[in-house]
């Protein structure tokens, strides 16, 4: 396997996720550590449930580096598993629950994962697949039941988790992880073809976790945990709150009003967010009567923040919002500390811990002020992609000094303060008559119509152009505004090389779990053929 060398970046010792647990349930074992609907746990529950998962796993056969997979929404279970795997020394594999069956085997086989661990939900996902998984280990399938499910007898192949665990030893498993140590193989949830598994190592994640240290993460942290454990998103404020001792409040899946009502009965302090779940939040009609006041930071990852919802929570959100741009391979990481700087909301802030270029597509520096591809190097970059060298060795590029940068696969330019402004995925850049067109520059004009609550532009095939650009739109409840009156509104404001072909209106576009616009399945019925 192709591996990419981080920029290093000094821990201090016992710095790893086996002797973090073990501090907290000695200092502090009365403490909550983590909270699911009317369940909790203390630290001293915390670590006896890990040390059952680990000892298993090692009971099971499991060697250091080797995959435990598992499958299911967030809960005081999942937790157990993903911090038990890491604490075996096994690397954890979480798979998304709504990629496809076709897609969850196929990770399965990429990752070679040796056990499977499901929730009750998701077993019909994965049993027509069993018999093709030639990497588990014998009786290395285990169920973790649903308590609305109440199932008492495990289906086939499957052991009953609560079973397995507590026949296992509390005792601490005895051993050490080296930073070198496999922490995850993380997945995209695609829905063809084999998605690439990012891995990362532990020195990676505990250096994640020291640097965000910085943003207000102690003993006192209440973190509201709605976006899945299996994304990296999560991840990035879990995990801090969890070594820094505070507390994760996890939702096993996300409604506005209810992350509302948990920010006030708990009297959380920070939670890490998505566009769509900003936007959502917004709309709850009776935003204004909780009780948001214990909020000190608002996160913000995984897809562009628009403009307009920046400065909208900065005026109506208590706490200070953050706003993250960067990839799960690592390598690319900017900040904007959006209550700071209200003039820069279009941006995605100022580098973060990293060394980030712009460069044209013959790999060449470009200035600031100049469009070109977001590459970035720092300490948080991935060993590589999963039994993808070739992937992993067309992620990177090199400056004169040979050092290793990561491609984003993002179109952008530096402002003259250092600042980034998103132009494009690379991918989905229009190329129109031999122009390039940024659909992101489209959707912002379309987005300040009034009757528009979200828009997706994509480039479909022209006979004349090539492709030329299509607008498709989410009208804001109770809008009549019609596709033909958005289509010449737009047009009399965008330049004339960007003038758009059409709008169409949809009721919803498809967003990955995550909130990512699926551009890929918005162009796909226009190119099928083509």
């Amino acid at each position: 396997m192709t591996t990419i060398e981080p920029k290093p970046l000094e821990l201090a010792e016992d710095s790893d996720i086996a002797s973090v647990l073990v501090r907290h349930a000695r200092d502090r074992p009365t403490a909550l550590a983590a909270i699911e609907g009317v369940r909790s746990i203390t630290w001293a529950e915390q670590l006896e449930r890990v040390h059952r998962v680990a000892n298993g796993l090692i009971a099971l056969g499991i060697r250091p580096g080797e995959r435990v997979a598992l499958l299911g929404r967030n809960s005081l279970e999942y937790a157990d598993v993903f911090l038990g795997a890491l604490v075996a020394r096994a690397c954890i594999v979480p798979l998304p629950t709504m990629a496809s069956a076709e897609s969850v085997e196929l990770m399965l086989q990429d990752s070679g994962s040796r056990v499977l661990i499901v929730a009750s939900d998701y077993v019909d996902l994965v049993v027509p697949a069993l018999a093709r998984l030639s990497a588990l280990l014998p009786g290395a399938c285990f169920v973790i039941e649903s308590e609305a499910a109440q199932r008492d007898v495990s289906p086939a192949p499957f052991t009953s988790y609560a079973s397995w665990v507590a026949c296992a030893s509390c005792a601490a498993p005895g051993t050490r992880i080296e930073p070198s140590d496999l922490f995850n193989v993380i997945y995209s949830s695609g829905t063809t073809g084999v998605p690439k598994g990012i891995a990362h190592t532990h020195g990676v994640r505990n250096a994640g976790a020291t640097m965000m240290r910085a943003l207000g993460f102690t003993e006192q942290t209440i973190n509201i945990v709605s976006t899945p454990l299996y994304s990296n998103t999560t991840i990035t404020a879990w995990l801090p709150t969890l070594y820094w001792g505070g507390t994760n409040v996890l939702m096993s899946k996300f409604d506005a009003s209810r992350f509302l009502a948990l920010v006030e009965t708990h009297r959380a302090t920070m939670a890490m967010l998505v566009p769509t779940q900003y936007e959502r939040i917004l709309r709850v009609p009776d935003f204004a009567r909780y009780d948001l006041g214990s909020m000190q930071w608002k996160f913000c990852t995984s897809a562009p923040l628009r403009e307009h919802v920046k400065r909208e929570i900065v005026q109506r959100f208590p706490g200070e919002l953050v706003e993250f741009y960067g990839l799960t391979e690592g390598g690319v990481s900017t900040v904007l500390f959006a209550n700071h700087n209200p003039t820069k909301l279009g941006s995605v802030g100022i580098p973060g811990g990293c060394e980030l270029k712009i460069i044209d597509d013959a790999g060449h520096e470009l200035a600031s002020g100049k469009t070109g591809e977001i590459v970035g190097r720092n300490w948080a970059m991935m060993r590589g992609y999963w039994n993808r060298d070739q992937a992993t060795s067309d992620m990177v590029w090199q400056d004169a000094q040979g050092n290793v940068y990561l491609k984003s696969g993002d179109v952008g330019y530096l402002d003259a303060d250092g600042f980034l402004y998103l132009s494009d995925r690379k991918k989905d850049m229009i190329i129109s008559g031999g122009l390039n067109i940024y659909a992101t520059d489209l959707e912002n004009v379309l987005l300040t119509h009034e009757g528009v609550r979200d828009v997706a532009v994509i480039g479909i095939p022209s006979d004349d152009w090539g492709e030329t650009p299509l607008a498709l739109v989410v009208r804001e409840t109770n809008s009549r505004v019609t596709a033909t009156e958005l289509l010449a509104w737009a047009n009399e404001r965008l330049g004339k090389s960007q003038r758009l072909s059409a709008v169409e209106l949809r009721d919803e576009l498809p967003r990955s779990d995550i909130g990512k616009v699926q551009k890929r399945v918005l162009r796909e019925p226009y190119w099928t053929g083509t």
